[in-house]
Order: C-alpha cells, then sequence, then structure tokens
C-alpha cells in the first residue's frame, strides 16, 4: 500500500482547486479504504471550484472534495465483515448519525446530523477513498464502471420517480440536467406512458431526445402548458418531476399538473418561490413531495436491480472522460452547459 496518493485539494478558501500529493487515508477498525477507479463530476463540486455563496457557507478547507465513484476495496478494518479486499463497490456519501429520531424511525436519508463525504470530510477525487463500512455499498461486477461511478445522482432520479406511483402514468420532468435526463430512463424503465422533458438548455435537449423522452419542450419558446393539455386530453400529467429549482420551472410544474397529481420536487432554489395555495395546491388536490438524497437503503436496491436487469441506458448522459489531473478542463466544461456527466479517472485514461 503507497503512503501518498494524488488528489484533487480544495486547499483555500478561494476560487480553484489543485492537485497535490498527500498522505493515503488511514482507516479505523470499521472503515474501508477504496482504490478509486471512477469519479463523477457534480454540480455541487462546481460550486465547491467556484467558491461561490453556498460554498463558503458549508465547505472548510482544506477538502478533498468528490462524492460519486466507484472502486476496488484495497483495505479493510479488523472489524469490517461485509466486503474484502478486491470487491468492487461504491457508496452512499450521506453519513446519518444513527441517533436522531428520523434515523431511528426508517428516515435516515433525512437524518438531522447528516455528514456528507466530500463535502464536509475528504471526498473521492484522489486515488483512495476512506468511507464507513456502514455505507459501503457492494457491486455485480456486471455493472460498468462508468454506471458504477454515477450511482449517487442516478439515485436521486429513482428516488424522485419512484415517490409515487408511475406506472402507466403521465410524466414531465422540468430540468435536464444529469438527473432529469436519468429520470426519463427510470420513468421509461417503470412503465411511465408518456414523457415530457423541459428544458431551457439546447444541448441537454439534445441528450433529452437521445434518452428517449417523448415531448422535448423549450419553455422559452414553445407554450408548454398548451402541448401537454393538448397531449393529455386537456387534462395535464399525472406526475411532474422538477428537477431545476428555478421559480419558471416551479410554476410551470403547478401549470402542467393535473387535479389530484403528484409533484416530487428535487431541484433546489435559491430564493423563495411564491405560489397561491388555493388555486395551485388546495383547490386542485395535488400531492407535493420534497426529495433529498436517496432512501437508505432502498434506492439502491432499487436501482441496482434495474441496472442489473438491463433497464436503462445512460450512455447520453455521459458526455466527458477526462484524466484527473484534466479536472480543471472538466470544470470549464461543466462552465460551458454543452457537458453533462464528467467522469474522471484518477489514475489516467487506460
Amino acid at each position: 500500500m503507497p503512503s501518498s496518493m494524488l488528489a484533487v485539494v480544495k486547499a483555500q478558501a478561494a476560487p480553484g482547486a489543485d492537485l497535490r500529493d498527500v498522505r493515503v487515508p488511514e482507516i479505523g477498525l470499521t472503515d474501508v479504504l477504496v482504490r478509486v477507479k471512477v469519479a463523477s463530476v457534480c454540480g455541487t463540486d462546481l460550486h465547491i471550484y467556484n467558491w461561490d455563496s453556498w460554498a463558503q457557507h458549508r465547505i472548510h478547507p482544506p477538502l478533498i472534495p468528490g462524492h460519486e465513484f466507484c472502486g476496488e476495496v484495497a483495505a479493510v478494518g479488523a472489524e469490517v465483515t461485509t466486503v474484502k479486499e478486491g470487491d468492487f463497490v461504491s457508496a452512499e456519501m450521506h453519513v446519518n448519525c444513527g441517533k436522531c429520531y428520523q434515523c431511528r424511525t426508517g428516515e435516515a436519508h433525512i437524518c438531522q446530523n447528516v455528514k456528507i463525504i466530500g463535502v464536509d470530510a475528504d471526498g473521492a477525487f484522489a486515488q483512495y477513498v476512506r468511507i464507513p463500512e456502514s455505507n459501503i455499498w457492494k457491486l455485480d461486477p456486471a455493472i460498468p464502471q462508468e454506471y458504477a461511478s454515477i450511482l449517487d445522482p442516478l439515485g436521486n432520479a429513482v428516488h424522485t420517480v419512484l415517490a409515487g406511483e408511475i406506472a402507466a402514468k403521465t410524466v414531465a420532468i422540468t430540468g435536464c440536467g444529469p438527473i432529469g435526463l436519468f429520470a426519463i430512463a427510470v420513468a421509461r424503465a417503470v412503465g411511465a406512458t408518456m414523457v415530457f422533458a423541459i428544458e431551457v438548455n439546447p444541448y441537454r435537449r439534445k441528450i433529452a431526445t437521445q434518452m428517449k423522452a417523448d415531448h422535448v419542450l423549450d419553455p422559452s419558446r414553445d407554450d408548454v402548458k398548451q402541448i401537454v393539455f393538448d397531449h393529455t386530453g386537456g387534462m395535464g400529467v399525472d406526475v411532474v418531476l422538477e428537477m431545476a429549482g428555478h421559480p419558471d420551472a416551479i410554476r410551470t410544474a403547478f401549470d402542467i399538473v393535473r387535479r389530484g397529481g403528484r409533484i416530487s420536487l428535487l431541484g433546489l432554489t435559491s430564493k423563495p418561490v411564491s405560489l397561491n395555495f388555493s388555486e395551485d395546491i388546495i383547490f386542485k388536490g395535488i400531492t407535493i413531495q420534497g426529495i433529498n438524497g436517496r432512501r437508505m437503503y432502498q434506492t439502491w436496491y432499487q436501482m441496482q436491480a434495474l441496472l442489473k436487469a438491463g433497464k436503462l441506458d445512460l450512455h447520453p448522459v455521459i458526455t466527458d472522460r477526462l484524466a484527473m489531473k484534466d479536472f480543471s478542463r472538466g470544470m470549464e466544461r461543466l462552465r460551458t452547459g454543452e457537458a453533462s456527466k464528467i467522469l474522471l479517472y484518477p489514475n489516467g485514461m487506460k
């Protein structure tokens, strides 16, 4: 086992990050050391890199970011029993406390004291990462490494889609970032009858078409409400999966959901959003759900089953593959709006 490794380090409270040689993490009795094979870049990582307002209030440098990855077990603590050296794994990077009301009543994904690896502790933009055994997810070797590295955002999509009835339902997805794009595939795989993808970015709309959405709409030009009503017998869709967090997208969600329908909200807003509770919610009798992370560990079983069954084609969403040393180029690609999921390879492209 080497004593040092290459890692992307957010060393200072300022924009940017550096590739540095750092010590390989030491593991405790119940920890697992994973040799990272592929790490995936998230919008959160771009926030950290840019050092925006959210990052300034949440991140405490020095930090190794990265919370989406897959790899191979390199070493295990003396009390670890569920995995062994050489196993193919990923991990749930939300570490719950196990003690609060939510954790003790089956709602660990909304733990009051959650810590996120790659945000609150060193993460996976490195050759090795330390993970508590409780958070390790052992993977079927048949799952491609590219897919195994994106289970975190795929889990967000699976959780959002499956938070209510979906089979034989019409579905609209507002916001086609990677999670929204994954949601198209998940909704189709579990029996949605018609999927509308609503997105202002032309590059993302192109990918939404490749993901086989039935109707791909540009809300800056298209009369989204009219088009949706035309294709749903004037009722609106059964389910809206809101992935954008933009006030206009949220307004659209309430406009196009049918009476008695469901809106599942995953997109994060940067400011308060005004709604007419009487007209938008009460009189329509709709169900509104806040979606946070992935259910531990129901969502993981669900998405692994979908992947093993070959139900999900996610390749159109993966747009870039880079050696980890080129991570800054990946951040610039994300800024352009013409990249979706970017994969980083800590040991170079092999």
